[in-house]
């Protein structure tokens, strides 16, 4: 007999972390498993990227948060250990993950890198009651890959979201609609999905403390101090959520890339190098999904954190890197004003699909179709050889990854005999 809507939130426990501790144990024969120590993945301080990207249950004790600074942490726990970050072993990972879930519904919905949500609904006839399939998913993905994860499980996504929260690691947790009053409202606020920080000290100070407080109050008032937040959050404090489990992500309404420089930048030829890096992985993004951007803004951080960004509405949406390129350096002209730059960055909007339909103009010489057909011959060479087989001439010898932005290089692999040795 169905139950009616059944979906599942999957959540990789401490995932970064997980996944290197399994790696060095079942791989590289390391002794000592990082998940049962003081220990966290990090970001390299010299390029500045030094960030917690995850952190072990014991670190926990010490009070280190993901997303605090290595020095932050450090202070805490002199005796951290640190390992670095390897994206992609990650990805390897992820795949995996993802693999043994498709295995039991074709409706998956990949949330994040170690975060999923899939649609169970109708299949208590092939799998048994959904504790039952959940429990036999949560021991195959250990047994067969090695890490943990929780599973929440519940008649929408948010109700299952919010049950895989509960009880770390290695757990299941339902949280049906009937129990939404006992197990969910005596949580504090700041655990409702969609409250963060902000919101949260505008709810104590209307008196609301709990999520059951939340779900109680007029959902008017709320919408009054909180305007449109204040409606969505009073429905999830009460177990509201229509969204649908979606297998294919929805198209892109924007592609952009930006890197922190492992320099403070103060000329503008350098900050127009990085920028030209960018435009290559940007063109090429765009030009994979067949897709061209209309708008292009550039984003400057200075020294000081600082932000500002500019941005210009083109006369023909473009995917070529070139002239991607220029009107980066457009922009970043009307927009540095000398401070030294930290971090750039180049993203577009009003996405397109590939009609090359492009407005002609008397006075612009530039060849489209060559230019074009330049980018697509590179993005074949680079597809098949790897990104390193062409490099434009400025990045030879310099100290700019030719095409940055995103998961930087350094992260992407580890050198493990290095770290045994040091």
């Amino acid at each position: 007999m169905s139950l009616g809507k059944v979906i599942f939130h999957i959540d990789v426990n401490s995932a970064f972390l997980s996944w290197e501790a399994v790696y060095r144990l079942h791989h590289l024969g390391w002794k000592g498993d990082l998940r049962e120590q003081v220990s966290a993945v990090g970001g390299d301080m010299a390029m500045r990227h030094g960030i917690i990207l995850a952190k072990s249950i014991p670190a926990k004790k010490y009070r280190i948060q993901t997303g605090e600074s290595i020095l932050e942490a450090k202070q805490k726990c002199p005796n951290l250990i640190l390992v670095p970050p390897n994206y992609g072993l990650y990805e390897r990972c992820s795949k995996a993950f993802m693999g043994i879930l498709q295995e039991y519904s074709p409706v998956v919905e990949q949330y994040s890198i170690d975060e999923a949500f899939v649609d169970m609904t109708g299949t208590e006839l092939l799998w048994g009651t959904p504790v039952e399939v959940a429990e036999k998913m949560r021991r195959q993905i250990k047994e067969r890959l090695g890490f943990t994860v929780n599973i929440g499980i519940s008649e929408n996504k948010l109700l299952a979201k919010m049950a895989s929260d509960f009880q770390k690691p290695d757990r299941v947790h339902t949280l049906w609609k009937s129990e939404i009053r006992n197990k969910m409202w005596p949580l504090p606020v700041s655990d409702l999905f969609f409250v963060g920080r902000a919101t949260t000290k505008t709810l104590f100070k209307l008196g609301i403390r709990t999520i059951g407080d939340l779900a109680k109050s007029d959902p008017g008032y709320l919408k009054q101090q909180l305007k449109k937040h204040g409606e969505v959050i009073w429905g999830f404090a009460n177990g509201i959520d229509v969204s649908a489990v979606q297998s294919a992500p929805p198209a892109n309404k924007g592609y952009g890339n930006s890197t922190t420089i492992p320099f403070d930048v103060t000329d503008a030829s350098t900050a127009k190098l990085v920028l030209l890096a960018l435009a290559e992985t940007v063109g090429s993004r765009l030009r994979g999904a067949g897709a061209r951007a209309e708008v292009i803004a550039v984003g400057i951080k200075n020294y000081d954190l600082s932000y500002a960004s500019h941005q210009m509405t083109l006369q023909n949406a473009t995917n070529i890197t070139k002239e991607i390129h220029q009107c980066a350096c457009q922009l970043f002209d009307q927009l540095w004003d000398g401070t030294p730059i930290r971090h750039l960055g180049i993203h577009t909007s009003r996405i397109k699909d590939q009609v090359n339909m492009r407005q002609l103009d008397l006075f612009d010489t530039n060849d489209y179709e060559k230019l074009e057909k330049m980018d697509e011959t590179i993005d074949q060479i680079r597809k098949r050889y790897g990104n390193d087989s062409v490099i434009r001439a400025a990045f030879l010898g310099g100290c700019i990854d030719h095409m940055s932005g995103g998961i930087s290089r350094e992260k992407r692999s580890v050198d493990y005999e290095k770290l045994k040795t040091e």
